[in-house]
């Protein structure tokens, strides 16, 4: 007897969903029906480009309309790749057609168009959730062990992250990336939405008291009406806690996540997309310094970890991950209202960091409301 799937379809043909073409075949609790694009010929060339490279059991179908997808009886689930500025159209659709939602992400151009999607999701009793893979890695257990063991970390007081990568001119001109209609929050909603979720991931989601943003660099693409952010930083701020981030399409590659506190500190390189090649890992290092009149010492002291997870190809990777806890949350029929909540969160935290940048980089009292 066959084990029951969650089956999905893709809704868009982005570069993205390539890599979660196989995610959804090495899920495991998966079926990829269908593939969607307003171009029917975009879809056939999707589904052979990523066939030759990774078959799935049964060739899933070329759809030449989303509507079409979204009517299908036969899809339980939709991943949705689209562009910032045409999410919250397809995602309210999504759900008004009783399909689960997996949306990459920021989910919506602002805070009010999140709150109206998640909020149609839970009126349609469908499972809402965005698309941070890392956030399903195996190895954000392992972290949250070590931070909360006492000993290697102490008390919280820092966090520092950076994701950056240095684009090619191709990019920074022709790239939907650099559409203000299409991607209004430039590298803050392609980057730093990682870096703000794993800060508010290390908070246990505690709402900060305050944030500022600095926007550093801006540029568009030809036809764009705006500019938008090439290269902004900023600062969470929590009670007893400092956060920094760092996001640019304008520095070479670098995915740094620092957490210190009273008796150590612990860090990683390769947050968001770990390193291909090598068990998941991290380091805990708890240095001493020693002062013997002259001799001023300071003596390395470090653990290192590692989990039984690789990168993006494997099926223990955390993108497998996500389709894999996506999908039994479906196949239970049971919903998760973290996920949605965590979302809402993250998008008024980056909301809040952009209108402090727009206000001359002012410190903004964080607002939920």
């Amino acid at each position: 007897m066959n084990e029951k799937k969650c089956r999905w379809g893709i809704l868009g043909t982005a570069g993205i969903a390539q890599k979660n073409w196989q995610s959804i075949r090495n899920a495991g609790n998966a079926e990829l029906i269908a593939v969607a694009s307003r171009d029917i010929q975009k879809s056939r060339d999707f589904i052979d480009r990523c066939s030759q490279q990774v078959p799935h059991p049964n060739t899933p179908l070329a759809l030449g309309s989303y509507e079409e997808l979204l009517s299908r009886e036969d899809v339980d689930a939709i991943y949705l790749p689209l562009p910032t500025g045409l999410r919250h159209e397809w995602a309210l659709k999504v759900a008004g057609a009783g399909k689960h939602l997996l949306c990459e992400k920021p989910c919506g151009i602002n805070a009010e168009q999140v709150e109206e999607i998640t909020s149609a999701c839970e009126r349609a009793g469908v499972q809402f959730m965005d698309g941070v893979m890392f956030m399903h890695s195996e190895r954000m257990k392992r972290i949250r062990a070590v931070i909360d063991d006492g000993k290697s970390v102490g008390k919280l007081r820092r966090i520092n992250t950076q994701f950056s990568f240095c684009a090619p001119e191709e990019f920074l001109t022709q790239n939907i990336r650099m559409h203000s209609d299409l991607e209004p929050h430039g590298c803050l909603g392609d980057l730093g939405w990682y870096t703000l979720r794993f800060i508010l991931w290390v908070m246990k989601y505690e709402k900060p008291k305050s944030v500022v943003g600095r926007l550093l660099n801006s540029s568009s693409m030809s036809g764009s009406p705006k500019q938008v952010p090439t290269e902004f930083s900023g600062e969470v701020l929590f009670e007893d806690v400092s956060a920094s981030f760092y996001c640019s399409f304008l520095t070479e590659h670098q995915q740094l996540a620092h957490i210190s506190g009273t008796k150590g500190n612990l860090r990683m390189d390769d947050f968001v997309l770990p390193y291909f090649g090598n068990r998941l890992g991290f380091t805990a290092s708890n240095s001493i310094f020693d002062c013997d009149v002259c001799d001023f010492r300071m003596e390395r002291r470090e653990t290192a970890y590692q989990v039984e997870e690789y990168a993006s190809s494997h099926p223990s990777a955390q993108e497998s991950n996500l389709f894999r806890n996506f999908s039994g949350l479906v196949l239970s029929g049971e919903l998760d209202g973290h996920w949605p909540k965590i979302t809402r969160l993250t998008q008024k935290v980056l909301m809040s960091c952009m209108d402090s940048a727009e206000q001359g980089s002012v410190e903004l009292e964080f607002s939920d409301s």
